[in-house]
């Protein structure tokens, strides 16, 4: 809405930017359930929650104290997926991976008491970022180099050759750059071998004062062709041959993601996801159909830590507050106090290790699944034990789809095990998913969506919804077909007249 207008959020500033998010947000809640009200749901509409309400947010706030206090929940600097229009960190879950194709170049770096390694990389610009080569450990061709250092072509810095298990030496050269500010692998073994960690590439993709003096301020992918340019000048460019990769991109926006250094809070998940397991597997959790536990179980038994701190206005504000001394101090009252707009004047705010008054909130957001992962009991009134709460959890069944079973399903398993002792559900239904006529996935802004509620006006609600289902096979996705529709129609205009012929008939 903005952007129609030429504008971003940082025109209107963060106050009016959030009044104007919920002017959109009573607007669309009235089309969604009003979708939801003409497709015949029969839902209790006096119990229609939303995550910001002032009883979830204090849901909210109750989790993240709570995960604090236990030491699951951290701020440090780690690899994150950066969106650099967005300008947020996106979990490992919000990046969709597509099939490209690109290239792959093999760069010959010399080492300092002669002789040369050649590497092979798809993002060439990171190289200004370096800090080690790598080589495994077991690859014989490489022995006699570890311990040895190599010059960073371009740069003329010099980098350590170390051996690690995490390289394959069937892949590429066998020997891989490592650059730990900018790939959560490279990171990881950073942290083994204790490697320095340069930043070369800013929030915004351009490239940092790190990169040198000739690249700073540049597009990162500006770079990459000069870069590629250099590397042909120095004969350090031995080959470039076609390569197709999986590369990450943003949900939200579909810009490319750039893996980042970054200062962030995140959620220790090894303890978590342990009881989540379990319950799936003991099958006190079953997925219909049941190739689906297979989905999430790999993705729980090889989980990292969850970043959930998001640098947009919209959404629960952390409820941090940091002092100049380096202490944090998290706080739920501080948080509704805020919440509550009590007047600053009246707060008596001091830092309990140095008893200063000059004390700043952090200004991110929580990830929106951090607050929808208590959906099952958020929204009957937990923290507090109430009626509700004790009368419909644990619930028994969820119908979703495949693309949020890790999102959101798995989120919820372990957050109501971990607040409630229960399981949230025991049946998790994964519906198919709905192409149009060409195969495509539905999306209004692409343009391949359809109306419901153009298709009920013209068709009637039940032809609508029995068309659809006639459609499903179980575990299959289905090409929207409107002629089903029109089927459909003439089906349950048969059934009413069938039904009206058989009431004139009866005697009572």
């Amino acid at each position: 809405k903005l952007l129609a207008k030429g504008k971003s959020r940082f025109d209107l500033g963060r106050d009016n930017f959030i009044k104007e998010t919920w002017k959109w947000k009573e607007d669309y809640e009235s089309r969604i359930l009003g979708q939801l009200k003409t497709m015949g749901c029969s839902c209790d509409w006096s119990h229609t929650r939303f995550t910001m309400d002032q009883g979830y947010s204090d849901a909210v706030l109750e989790t993240f104290v709570h995960y604090y206090k236990k030491g699951y929940l951290y701020r440090g600097d780690r690899i994150i997926n950066w969106c650099p229009r967005c300008g947020t960190s996106l979990s490992d879950l919000e990046v969709e991976h597509e099939d490209r194709d690109d290239y792959l170049w093999h760069i010959r770096y010399e080492i300092e008491d002669g002789g040369e390694i050649t590497v092979a990389t798809t993002r060439p610009e990171t190289m200004l970022g370096d800090t080690a080569i790598a080589v495994n450990p077991l690859d014989e061709r490489y022995k006699t180099l570890i311990g040895k250092f190599a010059i960073l072509p371009i740069q003329g810095r010099k980098i350590p050759i170390i051996s690690d298990e995490y390289v394959d030496k069937n892949f590429g050269t066998g020997a891989v750059k490592i650059t730990p500010a900018h790939d959560p692998n490279d990171y990881e073994v950073g942290e083994r071998h204790n490697l320095e960690k340069i930043v070369v590439i800013g929030p915004d993709g351009t490239m940092t004062k790190n990169a040198g003096e000739q690249f700073v301020g540049k597009d990162r992918y500006e770079v990459r062709e000069a870069i590629i340019r250099l590397l042909e000048e120095g004969r350090w460019l031995v080959k470039t041959e076609p390569h197709t990769h999986a590369v990450g991109h943003c949900y939200r926006c579909h810009t490319v993601i750039e893996p980042l250094l970054s200062l962030q809070w995140f959620v220790n998940m090894q303890e978590l996801v342990k009881p989540a397991i379990k319950a799936v597997k003991n099958n006190e959790i079953t997925f219909h159909p049941q190739k689906w536990s297979k989905v999430y179980l790999d993705w729980a038994e090889n989980i990292r830590d969850w970043c959930v701190s998001r640098q947009i206005w919209w959404g629960h504000q952390i409820p941090a507050w940091y002092c100049e001394c380096g202490e944090i101090i998290v706080s739920k009252e501080w948080a509704k106090e805020d919440q509550e707009n009590v007047s600053r004047e009246t707060l008596d705010r001091k830092c309990p290790k140095c008893g200063s008054n000059k004390l700043k909130r952090d200004e991110d957001v929580l990830d929106t699944w951090f607050s929808s992962a208590l959906w099952p009991f958020a929204t009957l009134g937990w923290p507090n034990k109430n009626v509700e709460l004790k009368k419909y959890y644990p619930t028994s069944f969820i119908s979703t789809a495949r693309d949020i079973i890790n999102l959101w399903v798995a989120r919820m398993i372990f957050s109501g095990i971990e607040f409630t002792g229960e399981i949230p559900f025991k049946d998790v239904y994964i519906h198919a998913t709905v192409f149009n006529s060409e195969g495509k996935r539905m999306s209004k802004s692409l343009g391949t969506g359809v109306d419901p509620l153009g298709l009920i006006d013209k068709y009637g609600t039940d032809a609508t919804r029995f068309g659809l289902l006639w459609q499903v096979a179980q575990g299959q996705d289905m090409k929207f077909s409107e002629d089903a529709l029109l089927m459909s129609q003439r089906f349950v205009n048969k059934v009413w007249n069938a039904s009206k012929f058989t009431k004139m008939n009866l005697s009572d």
